[in-house]
């Protein structure tokens, strides 16, 4: 594939038809404008040689990025992609972490073991547990 002549989107997913006659797709959570945008908004593109541009959105998507191994994020891109509202610097604090090497593995740089992985989970699921404890 060198270009995409068709998109749409279908839930987190967004679609495009390729060149060669296949289907792509990648998670919408990778890119927060698109995600939290009106099918209007998402309707409004352009294709240019190298990819798709939102100019309302101010929201670019290359082509290439169709073809990374990462097109689903993780359960753990997956929370904090989903919950903007928790401040990964201060999460990292307190539970211990490097808060520059968590954003590394948020944003696909860099990827934990599967061990230090499930720690960051259960540090989640602790934090979770003390928002419950809250309300109840």
């Amino acid at each position: 594939m060198k270009t995409i002549s068709k998109i749409w989107f279908d839930g987190d997913w967004i679609y495009g038809l390729g060149d060669d006659g296949k289907t792509y797709r990648q998670s919408v959570l990778w890119y927060s404008h698109l995600r939290n945008a009106t099918d209007e908004q998402r309707a409004k593109y352009e294709i240019s040689t190298i990819g798709i541009h939102w100019h309302d959105l101010d929201e670019d998507v290359s082509f290439e990025s169709f073809l990374y191994a990462d097109a689903e994020p993780t359960r753990l891109q997956h929370f904090f992609l989903t919950h903007p509202e928790i401040n990964v610097s201060g999460f990292a604090q307190k539970y211990g972490f490097s808060a520059s090497l968590l954003r590394s593995y948020i944003n696909g740089f860099k990827t934990p073991s599967a061990a230090r992985e499930q720690e960051i989970m259960n540090c989640i699921e602790k934090l979770g547990k003390e928002y419950l404890a809250l309300v109840s």
